[in-house]
């Protein structure tokens, strides 16, 4: 008998739980091994300090109406596919422009001949920047990456981070202003965004595949923007909750609309912490742009997939590498900007 028999007996469930011993599916393997040696899984009596935690599968032995944790699982995605039709009908039309502004930065990135692609990277760096060490990092590496034929790859890598970054700065600075108005709506949205942000990347996959098809550049895209989108979000909120009261306060005195303190002074204020939050946002673009090669993401990360199917450890390791100068070069050149905001506030 299951170990759990007697406490249904006690209860008086044991007519709505029905008769025992059946598993109500394939058997466990304690239950296999328990028939091979001529007994069953029950038979045996169980110590004490040996009691089996009342799980699912466990109260299922005892009592037959109790669900298995794989009918849970199978009533989740039973649940999801009974409403995919419905949410499939309204973020198709509102996911289609991301597609389309995906697809057109990756043609128009292409379509661009090398020695115009570069020096337009370099004049953006300089003007970000204002360093020519900064400019010639970034000529060094895009050189290095054509020489060793990985510059169409880096290119299609940057496309996608530009388009997704662009997005997110447009949906998460808004966001994380409403949440630095509103307490109530700070504290519905953290959960939230603890959520985003401590989800295993492959997991945000599952539910777009089934959604859109792997042909779809929004599969990716949306994928990109949920995980990155997180800490420009929660960097705005906490820079304009920095501002200084008595700023506030002064601006208050002549009279200042809301609209005019916000963008007048509390965004100024909190640029800082806004193009640190922009800063991670990048990196974790660039993070989620290899694993989302798994759904036709173009770029560094097909290469990458390719060294680990294949077993080829150089493609594998000079598109790593190829990876990781990229981020630098995003990485030097976002801190740059962000140099130049403190030195042009103090």
């Amino acid at each position: 008998m299951a170990y759990y028999d007697a406490m249904f007996d006690k209860v008086g469930l044991r007519d709505w739980c029905g008769e025992t011993g059946g598993s109500g599916g394939p058997m466990t393997m304690a239950e296999l091994l328990a028939k091979k040696g001529g007994g069953t899984a029950a038979d045996a009596p169980v110590p004490f300090l040996a009691t089996p935690f009342p799980s699912l599968d466990n109260l299922h032995e005892a009592c037959q109406s109790i669900p298995r944790t794989r009918e849970m699982t199978a009533g989740v995605e039973q649940l999801f596919l009974g409403v995919k039709d419905s949410l499939k009908l309204v973020l198709d039309p509102l996911t289609q422009p991301l597609s389309w502004a995906l697809d057109g930065a990756l043609t128009l990135f292409q379509a661009v001949p090398w020695f115009i692609m570069i020096p337009l990277l370099l004049l953006g760096t300089w003007l970000l920047s204002r360093q020519w060490r900064m400019v010639l990092l970034v000529a060094i590496s895009f050189l290095f990456l054509g020489f060793i034929d990985h510059y169409s790859y880096s290119v299609q890598t940057l496309s996608i981070i530009f388009v997704c970054t662009a997005i997110c700065v447009c949906l998460g600075v808004p966001i994380g202003i409403l949440m630095s108005k509103s307490d109530r709506f700070q504290k519905w949205t953290i959960p939230v965004l603890d959520m985003l942000q401590t989800l295993p990347t492959f997991v945000y996959l599952i539910p777009l595949i089934f959604l859109f098809s792997v042909t779809e550049s929004k599969l990716y895209g949306i994928a990109i923007i949920l995980y990155a989108i997180v800490p420009v979000i929660r960097l705005t909120d906490l820079g304009i909750r920095l501002v200084d009261r008595d700023v506030i306060e002064a601006a208050d005195a002549f009279g200042m609309t809301r609209r005019q303190k916000l963008f007048g002074v509390e965004i100024p204020l909190a640029l800082p912490n806004i193009m640190a939050g922009i800063n991670q946002t990048i990196m974790m673009s660039l993070a989620m742009v290899v694993i989302a090669s798994l759904v036709s993401a173009p770029g560094l990360g097909v290469l990458v997939l390719r060294g680990i199917r294949n077993l080829e450890l150089g493609v594998g390791l000079v598109s790593g590498f190829c990876i990781v100068l990229i981020a630098i070069i995003l990485d030097r050149v976002s801190k740059s900007a962000l140099s130049r905001i403190n030195e042009a506030q103090k």
